[in-house]
């Protein structure tokens, strides 16, 4: 790749996005960005100063996305001379990496750091596309084709320090924003826990105030003000000022409530529930909970003393990291 090409940059919503933003600053490169998405209140505050193209959703198993998709990729290579491209996934990678290696473009995968046993639908068939190089971020399954190179949870850390609380408990309670797939488990769960006089705010003395960030899920009967969407800036200056995150296993969701210094409670969703496609958050959520990230608890299941145990635990983190280097 010359000083004259671009680096594409391409990844869905959520935390795919948010781990493709972070891998960005860690990538060696030259040259102008250009990043593709699709088009939400994340997408815009967290792309704000970057070259951006939006695009249609692409949703889980969406092959008629994927292909609309293609011509996007050809034009893209056309106009900005794309030299390389990288993308976090999901499905929205198959509509570009495989048009762009063949016609000869350095791809880079980097499977989510949801995927702690092996790869996702979206890897497993980019592992067989020649001319894109596969990144695992867990060593114990990084077998060829896959390369580790690290971890997007790298350099957090959790110790003991009890939280000093003001006349009111904040609370954040965060979904993602996954629109095709509804959590409503955990907001029948939290609703009387977090209600006033409820049992977290006669435990405190304190009244409970929370920001619910509910994406997709359908909550318009429950006593609630829901707000479906956040900007990124808004919604991690919120995790900053509260006490409490409540968050869904989203590598996203998790990793804004690490950088606002909590360990928050992780309530993985379940596919049998209709919350997710496969049961990859489970997996993700013991991983955080073995780093000793996360106090993980059944969205139908979480207690008072789970949600007030995080109050005496900050998590801080490393502030240089390695470079993430890419195959050449």
């Amino acid at each position: 790749m010359t000083p004259t090409t671009t680096t594409l940059y391409v990844a869905t919503t959520g935390g795919h996005l948010a781990q493709l933003r972070a891998f960005a600053d860690r990538i060696p490169a030259g040259g102008p960005q250009l990043w593709v998405t699709h088009e939400n209140e994340q997408s815009r505050s967290l792309l704000a100063d970057r070259a951006v193209e939006f695009v249609p959703y692409v949703g889980v198993g969406d092959v008629a996305g994927v292909l609309r998709c293609v011509p996007h990729a050809h034009r893209l290579w056309r106009k900005h001379r794309i030299g390389c491209a990288v993308s976090t996934g999901s499905g929205i990678a198959l509509g570009y990496l495989p048009y762009l290696a063949a016609r000869g473009v350095a791809c880079h995968y980097i499977e989510s750091a949801a995927r702690t046993c092996g790869p996702s639908r979206t890897g497993r068939v980019l592992r067989w596309t020649p001319g894109v190089a596969m990144y695992s971020q867990y060593d114990r399954w990084a077998r060829p084709p896959w390369r580790y190179n690290g971890n997007w949870f790298d350099g957090y850390e959790a110790a003991s320090e009890r939280r000093v609380l003001g006349r009111r408990l904040l609370v954040v309670v965060t979904v993602g924003t996954a629109e095709e797939f509804p959590f409503r488990r955990l907001f029948t769960t939290l609703v009387p826990l977090l209600a006033p006089g409820g049992p977290v705010a006669t435990a405190l003395g304190r009244p409970v105030t929370v920001l619910w960030q509910t994406g997709g899920t359908p909550v318009t009967d429950l006593p609630i003000h829901a707000r479906p969407f956040l900007p990124e800036t808004e919604l991690r200056a919120a995790l900053r000022a509260a006490d409490i995150v409540v968050c869904h296993a989203g590598t996203g969701s998790m990793r804004a409530a690490l950088d606002a210094g909590h360990l928050p409670v992780v309530a993985p969703r379940l596919a049998s529930a209709g919350e997710a496609g496969d049961d990859h958050q489970r997996e993700l959520a013991a991983e955080l909970a073995r780093r000793g990230l996360a106090m993980v608890a059944e969205a139908d299941a979480i207690t008072p003393e789970d949600l007030l145990g995080t109050l005496g635990v900050a998590v801080r983190r490393t502030p240089v990291l390695p470079s993430f280097d890419l195959v050449r």
